[in-house]
């Protein structure tokens, strides 16, 4: 018996139908905290460690990894090393900054060490997603262990059904439900929101969240109580440095031109001028005092300490931004659609100093993206993928793969944009926007949104209507919250809210919300959403002033689409032998051609012309034989009584020998062998068994410019009684 699996600590709860249960001690005993937490059949194990840095910063790098084992929905993973490759899937990087957002901002100011979380799928239910349990037991780790941890927080999905909430709910009711939030909560307030909806109104998103911050009470409960049985004694760390001379002195040097570099609405020059605050501030008190000369760290944290109050003091006080617009107005708009020529779609949205180029490129159902997943194999026929360029902010940078930053902002624009679009029985494309930001300060992935549905319905998309999105900021002093509409990077950075709302006229589409304080009344959050809306509606009505609806027709340098309805019977002939068949009419005219069971065949071609060819190619192995109609056919048998003769695919017909010339035939194999082609007429088709009679002869006749239909057409003649017989 292992005596470590006894020293197992266990704290569950309900909520609802569902159980939660978290353990410690069971497994990862060296890392300074982990926790098993589990809920129906999914199992996630979260580990928390903490290591010093040999280097000097004054910076916490905190790592949140999440990662999904092919085991734990019992499968053998997809790829050619048959085991979980190294990179994390957009899905992974997606949950990892869930459990990242919330918890970031928890930790206590001057604690720097390395710190890494990393989340491990064990078990997949396929009615319980994983990704609430890692953002619980991310905190649930951080609690129980050593590490300096101001939690506890826990992470919840919620849905509706009708008039109700559901608090995680299985995948077939979020298919059913009008939103799809995922939050994270601490006691006091929610600090993270993350979802969709279908059009939900601010009303209807307020309630669930306030509905959801309650029902995730246990949740922190059953947390202190673990802390209880198996925390660790948090470990001591110094107190930040503190300097109060130095600071008053930095405020004496440094607040005028300060407030002046402040005024300046110009992103670029703003920072240019503050960086030459910097240099010339640590310069005079280097020559004031030696020691000061040597507190380059602190000197910069009292600078933009100063830089926090006068942006807040201004706001408060003379209810004035940054660039000097109120706080509740949107910087100018400036779009264009239609200007990349080759492309599908195209427009570029502009919202003071951030600019999104958004492009929209439509493929066939072949240029899906299929994804392996713990619930099985998907794809998606819509994607989004945002770009972040070091050059829209001035910056050099080596051009790697996607970062998680613009993952997290491709997918928040995907999901605001993805319920506009046309299902995929009414328009078959698959759907592809980038966004390239082309300059960027503040609400990139808003502008995106904005970009993005104008370059749909310039590529002739039938969206269902636009959508915009606008970022919202919040500064708190003291009891009062001051709401900042369309907020720069400046005020993200130095204020307390980054909240982000997509939708259309309708309703809200797309959220997000990031908190760094302990929380903000709900009636504050309330506020934020209505005032997000009036921006929202301003924004669309601007955008309407540029394009209205979609363009009635797509572009000419978009595949072209046809949809075609043959016989089921008639799909082996179009496909051939080994796909022969499909695959040289996709070679000739650069088609791609899509076939289901039922006979439906969906054509993509490049270009109006290669359509035309590759319905022409399709519809003729679905051709029926006309009576009175001529074919050239092939012999594909001949016998003493006639010829069996193919005039369309897997169509064959008989030739009586009667029927092959006007002169008697004695030897019909010395008049036709196999493989002859044979120019027929089709004469009758029996009705009962759909057998199909031809005739060279009237063929003839008719060359000869005589009536066929008065020929002999049968095989009972009297001149071929005998093969009558046969036959």
């Amino acid at each position: 018996m292992n005596k470590q699996l006894l020293n197992t600590q266990t704290s569950s709860t309900q909520i609802g139908e569902n159980k939660y249960t978290l353990e410690t001690g069971k497994l990862g005993n060296q890392a300074d905290g982990s926790v098993w937490i589990q809920s129906g059949d999914t199992v996630v194990f979260v580990s928390a460690v903490s290591q010093k840095l040999e280097r000097d910063i004054d910076f916490m790098p905190l790592v949140a990894d999440y990662q999904e084992m092919s085991y734990a929905s019992g499968k053998i993973p997809g790829s050619y090393f048959r085991r979980e490759i190294g990179r994390p899937s957009e899905r992974e990087t997606l949950v990892s900054r869930l459990m990242d957002r919330p918890i970031r901002p928890l930790f206590p100011e001057g604690y720097f060490e390395e710190v890494q979380i990393i989340a491990t799928v064990l078990s997949a239910d396929p009615d319980f997603d994983p990704d609430v349990l890692a953002i619980t037991g991310a905190s649930a780790a951080l609690q129980i262990s050593s590490i300096p941890f101001m939690g506890p927080i826990a992470g919840g999905r919620i849905a509706n059904n009708g008039n109700e909430f559901i608090l995680n709910p299985t995948l077939e009711q979020i298919n059913q439900s009008d939103i799809n939030l995922t939050l994270a909560a601490s006691k006091d307030a929610v600090v993270m929101v993350e979802g969709g909806a279908e059009f939900a109104s601010e009303e209807l998103i307020v309630d669930a969240i306030a509905w959801g911050h309650k029902q995730l009470m246990p949740l922190l409960e059953v947390q202190d109580e673990l802390r209880e049985t198996a925390g660790k004694p948090k470990v001591s760390f110094p107190a930040p440095e503190e300097d109060q001379e130095l600071r008053d002195r930095i405020r004496e040097l440094a607040s005028e031109s300060m407030q002046q570099a402040l005024e300046i609405s110009d992103k670029q020059s703003r920072k240019d001028a503050k960086s030459r605050i910097h240099e010339e501030t640590s310069q005079k008190l280097a020559e004031e005092n030696e020691q000061w000369g040597e507190k380059s760290k602190l000197i910069k944290k009292y600078l933009n300490e100063l830089e926090n109050n006068l942006v807040r003091n201004k706001i408060k006080k003379e209810n004035t931004r940054i660039d000097g617009r109120s706080p509740d107005s949107i910087r100018e708009l400036g779009m264009e659609v239609g200007m990349l020529p080759r492309v599908h779609g195209s427009a570029i949205f502009a919202r003071g100093e951030t600019k999104a180029l958004g492009v929209a490129t439509l493929g066939s159902s072949q240029d899906e993206q299929h994804l392996e997943t713990l619930s099985g194999e998907q794809s998606k026929r819509f994607m989004l993928h945002y770009n972040f360029p070091p050059y829209c902010v001035g910056e050099v940078k080596m051009l790697r793969g996607p970062s998680r930053r613009e993952i997290g902002h491709g997918a928040l624009a995907e999901r605001s944009l993805s319920p506009v679009l046309p299902p995929a029985e009414e328009f078959p494309f698959t759907i592809r926007i980038v966004s390239e930001i082309m300059e960027s300060n503040g609400s990139s992935s808003m502008a995106t949104v904005c970009a993005g549905s104008l370059a749909l319905m310039d590529a002739g998309i039938p969206v269902k209507a636009p959508v915009a999105g606008i970022a919202m900021g919040l500064v708190q002093e003291e009891d009062d919250f001051y709401i900042l509409t369309d907020i720069l990077g400046d005020e993200d950075h130095l204020g307390d809210m980054d909240f982000k709302v997509a939708g259309s006229k309708e309703g809200i589409t797309g959220i997000q919300m990031d908190i760094k304080l302990s929380g903000i009344p709900i009636e504050v959050l309330k506020n934020s959403l209505t005032k997000a809306k009036e921006a929202r509606l301003n924004i669309l009505d601007q955008m309407s002033t540029v394009l209205e609806s979609p363009r009635q027709n797509l572009s000419q340098y978009a595949p072209q689409l046809k949809e075609l309805q043959v016989d089921a019977g008639k799909i082996k002939d179009v496909i051939g032998p080994s796909g022969k068949n499909i695959k040289a009419i996709s070679k000739a005219t650069g088609a791609s051609i899509d076939i289901e069971d039922n006979g439906k065949i969906t054509v993509f071609a490049p270009n109006n012309q290669a359509l035309q060819d590759a319905v022409e190619m399709v519809e003729y192995y679905d051709q029926k034989p006309e009576v009175g109609k001529n074919y050239v056919g092939t012999v594909k048998m001949v016998k003493d009584f006639g010829a069996i003769v193919e005039i369309l695919p897997g169509v064959e017909g008989l030739v009586h020998i009667s029927q092959l010339d006007f002169s008697r035939i004695n030897n019909i194999h010395d008049f036709v062998k196999m493989g002859d082609e044979m120019r027929v007429k089709v004469t009758e088709i029996e009705k009962d068994t759909n057998k199909v009679r031809l005739s060279r002869k009237a063929v003839l006749a008719e060359d000869k410019g005589e009536n066929w239909e008065g020929l002999d057409k049968g095989p009972n003649n009297k001149q071929n009684k005998k093969s009558s017989k046969k036959d």
